[in-house]
């Protein structure tokens, strides 16, 4: 399989954009263009500032979003001749609360456009309507608010991501076994998505059983911990359906036994990479976290500085990473600035 690289989702984009249906309306561009001429949208000194809000600035997929959108921000400066500035605002931790008022502070500061990933949709769908309805358009990346005036969202389809996670789960498994599913926030709306998806697909299997859904904060020690406490209350679980990759962002479940236990999870960042090569992890379903902040400013920079029609939803690709192509991921992910992949990894299959 072909690893997507920034340039190739880009091309992806621009297809996208003309031949979907579904792209923001020009009543709604003019409102969420920030009253700006492409000469012009700058604002002050020629700055063209971006408010990024994710859920949580400890969470190692938000960090490398941020290096993406910085990353696109420094290309585009020199491309179009102005500076593209990315304002971090992402809270310490999963906050809701927050985040709507990071929304506000953004709006009153002047930022040219925000981009969000919602912790909880209802709570930030507020203050989201509010910026667009002062002239301040509003993007969403991996967890949309779908009920608010932002004018795009770049993510995947959060129900399709579930049913392929526990499609992967069940045939490692030879279709039976117990399986529990990890997931995070209870209340946010991608994880709810992807956990119904899961439960969707199990449906096909009737010698699978579904323990149960058990949720963690999100962060590497809270959910390993989880991990550990179900394996010891169900030790009969054969399989771990994980929504979130978060448990394996620490080496803390190295020592399940790959021959007993088959975990498959969303994301594959350089620390999961151990799992696969033990095979306690045979799949990984990996979003490429780095695009949602690489393609969401350039669809910000198309739509609100050139005033292009966007898609609504710019569609999101899982990568499938296991043995078979764990070196091609490991230099992509080398490529996108991760830091602490594994030498070994690197030369891989060259």
């Amino acid at each position: 399989m072909r690893i997507p690289r920034p340039v190739h989702h880009r091309l992806l984009m621009v297809l996208c954009a003309a031949g979907m249906a579904a792209c923001a309306g020009s009543d709604h561009g003019a409102a969420r263009a920030a009253g700006s001429d492409s000469g012009s949208a700058g604002g002050a000194g020629n700055v063209f500032t971006i408010a990024m809000i994710a859920k949580s600035s400890t969470n190692p997929v938000f960090l490398s979003a941020r290096t993406g959108a910085e990353r696109a921000a420094a290309e585009l400066s020199k491309q179009y001749g102005i500076t593209i500035r990315i304002n971090w605002l992402t809270p310490p931790t999963e906050d809701a609360q927050l985040q709507a008022q990071r929304i506000a502070e953004a709006m009153n500061s002047g930022a040219n456009a925000i981009l969000v990933s919602a912790s909880e949709a209802a709570k930030v769908t507020g203050a989201i309507n509010e910026a667009v309805e002062r002239g301040v358009p509003v993007m969403m990346f991996d967890s949309d608010a779908p009920a608010s005036k932002r004018f795009s969202f770049y993510g995947g389809d959060d129900e399709a991501m579930g049913r392929q996670v526990m499609a992967e789960l069940a045939a490692q498994m030879h279709g039976q076994g117990k399986v529990a599913i990890l997931s995070g926030s209870q209340v946010a709306p991608n994880l709810q998505h992807r956990v119904q998806g899961v439960l969707d697909e199990a449906k096909k299997y009737p010698k699978i059983t579904i323990l149960g859904t058990f949720h963690t904060i999100e962060t590497p020690q809270d959910a390993a911990a989880e991990v550990l406490r179900v394996q010891q209350s169900y030790p009969d679980v054969q399989g771990w359906a994980m929504v979130g990759g978060w448990a394996l962002f620490t080496r803390a479940l190295l020592d399940l036994d790959p021959s007993r236990v088959k975990v498959v999870s969303i994301d594959a960042l350089p620390v999961e990479l151990a799992y696969v090569e033990k095979g306690i992890t045979p799949v990984l379903l990996a979003q490429p976290t780095y695009l949602w902040g690489y393609q969401s400013v350039h669809t910000i920079i198309d739509h609100v500085y050139l005033h292009k029609p966007v898609p609504e939803h710019v569609q999101m690709q899982l990568v499938r990473v296991t043995k078979d192509n764990l070196g091609e991921w490991a230099r992509q992910l080398q490529a996108w600035g991760y830091p602490g992949v594994d030498s070994t990894y690197l030369s891989l299959g060259r």
